[in-house]
């Protein structure tokens, strides 16, 4: 589930699935999908906090929803991920433990990240069948560079907070379980900025490469889904949860 913690000028959304590792449903996506736009409609709000419970960030998506005839347009996923790279509300992640796939992906669209500093990242899309989403077929490369994209892309590697601030991909890397204390200290800076100057800059410095997105966004939806769809993916798929018996 996702927990929703409305403040006066910040609304926090907690991926609440400890269980899991706070691995992320359909449902769930819908739910952060319907909490942006609330964010977007609520003219007092000049900040999002996004983050996870029980000592991780996100596993990524719930692998048993990919074993199921996928219906043709946006998934719940893809949804939610154009609505989090569309809001004009700065959306702050604070990251502690595993962030993996889609928990890596989304952070691209983010503007502020904080990592505890014993954070791993990673993304597996390959070594499952599958191809890069999230916008990361074109992002990935803008932020880290070519070279580092193609390690973490194609050989999955996991990388640590301090790879992942040397090469762009999030803000700074701070002391274990600090993470969320210091999105709030950003909230309330940002707090005290005019709120739709605030959003109109946002929105300019990201209304260049929107076009660009939004293809990127496409193309991956379309490969994503021929992937989920062949013996590579779902042989990957049935190794997983066979390792998960043992």
């Amino acid at each position: 589930m996702i927990n929703i913690i409305q403040g006066d000028s910040c609304v926090t959304l907690v991926i609440d699935r400890p269980e899991r590792r706070n691995a992320l449903t359909n449902a769930m996506y819908a739910e952060l999908d319907l909490a942006l736009q609330a964010a977007q409609a609520d003219a007092g709000c000049k900040a999002v906090i996004l983050t996870g419970s029980g000592g991780h960030f996100t596993a990524g998506n719930d692998l048993s929803e990919f074993q199921t005839a996928r219906s043709a347009g946006d998934s719940p996923a893809l949804a939610f991920l154009r609505r989090l790279a569309g809001i004009d509300v700065p959306v702050i992640a604070a990251v502690e433990g595993r962030a993996v796939g889609v928990g890596v992906t989304l952070l691209q669209h983010c503007d502020f990240v904080y990592a505890g500093h014993d954070a791993v990242f990673s993304l597996p899309f390959v070594s499952l069948g599958l191809c890069p989403e999230g916008g990361s077929s074109l992002l990935m490369a803008q932020i880290a560079g070519a070279r580092r994209a193609a390690e973490w892309l194609l050989l999955g590697r996991p990388f640590s907070a301090r790879e992942a601030q040397d090469s762009g991909l999030i803000t700074a890397a701070t002391a274990s379980g600090q993470a969320l204390e210091h999105a709030r200290r950003i909230a309330a800076e940002l707090a005290s900025q005019p709120g739709q100057a605030l959003r109109d800059s946002k929105r300019i410095l990201r209304n260049a490469g929107r076009a660009a997105l939004d293809r990127a966004f496409d193309d991956e939806r379309d490969l994503f889904t021929q992937r989920l769809r062949s013996e590579e993916a779902q042989a990957a798929f049935r190794r997983f949860f066979e390792s998960k018996k043992k």
